[in-house]
């Protein structure tokens, strides 16, 4: 696909006021975030509506929207190459919200699996918005609204648990979904009124429908597979089928990239060392870290039942007091890792970061029965994912040029969405082999929790493991970023 990028006017016209890069950050901050809101908020809420509709299946209340996330998600980012990222933008809230609506109004399960799948599409909306991050800001803001972007994962992780215990204490899930449903119109709202359009636009060309629907389907029958593996049987003729379905689609995908004259994801950019290494090692690590509040969350919030259920069960707003360190941590890792990007190999960041979720989470594999051992676990684990989400989308702009940013940021957020997809249903399948199911509602036993944390940690190391492959690659100061001079 051919782009062009549309000249620069002089630098003291083209760099934004201050003022203005600020109010452009803290909406794209809105749009980023929201996709950790929604997910910090559903988590929370997920032991309610299993309870409330009396359901084994919860993993899905969680797992739709990553599904349906990941299907659309490609046809987004190439999307916002044609046509425009706000345009892309605007669509994705759009029909997010109209997601929202019919979940929070659902008065039975599989219409509330409805409303959060057609919500998922929302997901598209953070590759995109850290593209237009790169495309607007002169190059001294670059790094530093993509770590505040990123970062504000820890402001998510600060402020859920308390929003979403007062929600739930006092209008119950219901509270928590129409919350999801206001703040995406909040995202509209801001995107529309404060956000302009990318100066780097596609110069022609069309839609690659059968590569995005390889890949999406492909992709999307074995996440499908994963998730009822437990139920059909992991040796099931249904399991292995889907399995082989999604490996002759994913491998379909990539013969047809080679051959149409205008790829989803250019091979040209896939194939280089820089580009699929940083993708490979940012998405295990990045995506399974992602995946552990499946097992943090079901620990604290599930109730405390003899022979049945080992969890702690903290009400909401005590499980918000608890955090609340953990959640600083996170906001001192990732602002200060977007700090140091464009002083530091982003690869140290990397490595480090996910060396003391390992750490961490290690730690709270054991020591994980009292509001203490949950901070001390946090603490560590804290700062670590902070500066693991912060570095990831940085990493990106360091290896691609402007033009290849936003396809780029899909196939990132394409793997950190399959890696967390993946991973929480396995620590759903491994804690569920020491538990038990009570009127219909799965409840877990101490070691079922302690087994989900030791597959986090696995994950996370063999992320930290994948740093090396990564070759020395250009730092964030010299990047090229769309309105550098």
């Amino acid at each position: 696909m051919s782009q062009t990028r549309t000249a620069a006017p002089p630098a003291e016209e083209s760099s934004l006021s201050t003022a203005r890069n600020v109010l452009v950050v803290v909406a794209l901050l809105w749009t980023v975030q929201l996709v950790a809101l929604v997910a910090a908020l559903s988590g929370i809420a997920q032991a309610d509506v299993a309870i409330h509709f009396r359901t084994t299946e919860i993993a899905w209340f969680t797992l739709m929207t990553l599904l349906t996330g990941t299907f659309f998600l490609p046809f987004a980012v190439k999307a916002a190459a044609l046509f425009g990222k706000k345009k892309v933008l605007l669509v994705a809230t759009g029909l997010g919200f109209v997601g929202d609506l019919v979940a929070a109004v659902a008065t039975d399960y599989r219409t509330l699996l409805i409303g959060r799948g057609i919500a998922g599409i929302y997901a598209a909306t953070a590759p995109i918005a850290y593209a237009i991050t790169r495309d607007i800001f002169p190059r001294r803001w670059v790094g530093l609204a993509s770590g505040i972007m990123a970062g504000g994962v820890g402001l998510v992780a600060f402020g859920g648990p308390f929003l979403a215990g007062w929600l739930l204490d006092d209008y119950g899930f219901r509270g928590v979904l129409w919350f999801m449903a206001i703040s995406t119109c909040v995202s509209f709202v801001l995107v529309a009124l404060c956000v302009p359009e990318s100066p780097v636009t596609g110069g022609g060309g069309r839609m690659d429908w059968i590569g995005g629907l390889l890949l999406g389907g492909g992709i999307t029958a074995v996440v499908y597979a994963v998730g009822e593996g437990s139920q059909w049987g992991w040796s099931s003729g249904k399991f292995l089928a889907y399995i082989v379905g999604s490996a002759i689609a994913l491998v379909v995908f990539l013969l047809v990239q080679r051959r149409v004259a205008e790829p989803l994801f250019p091979p040209a950019m896939t194939r280089r060392r820089p580009v699929w290494t940083v993708l490979l090692a940012t998405s295990v690590a990045a995506g399974s870290l992602n995946a552990v509040g499946v097992v943090v969350q079901l620990l604290v919030l599930m109730p405390a039942i003899p022979t049945v259920s080992d969890g702690l069960g903290w009400s909401g707003e005590h499980n918000a007091i608890v955090s609340s360190p953990i959640s600083a941590m996170i906001i001192v890792g990732a602002v200060g890792t977007g700090w140091l990007a464009r002083r530091v190999d982003a690869r140290i960041l990397l490595g480090i970061g996910a060396a003391c979720a390992v750490v961490g989470y290690a730690i709270g594999t054991h020591l994980h029965h009292t509001a203490g051992q949950i901070i001390e676990m946090g603490l560590i684990a804290g700062l670590g994912t902070g500066m693991v989400v912060a570095i990831a989308p940085i990493m990106i702009i360091e290896v691609v040029t402007p033009e290849e940013q936003a396809l780029a940021n899909g196939a990132q957020t394409l793997g950190l969405g399959v890696a967390q997809i993946i991973v929480s249903q396995l620590a759903f399948v491994v804690m569920a082999q020491h538990g038990a199911i009570l009127k219909g509602t799965q409840f877990y036993l101490d070691q079922g929790f302690t087994n989900g944390l030791w597959l986090v940690v696995g994950c996370v190391a063999f992320g930290a493991l994948l740093v090396p492959l990564i070759p020395r690659p250009k730092r964030l100061a010299e990047a090229e970023v769309g309105q550098a001079v």
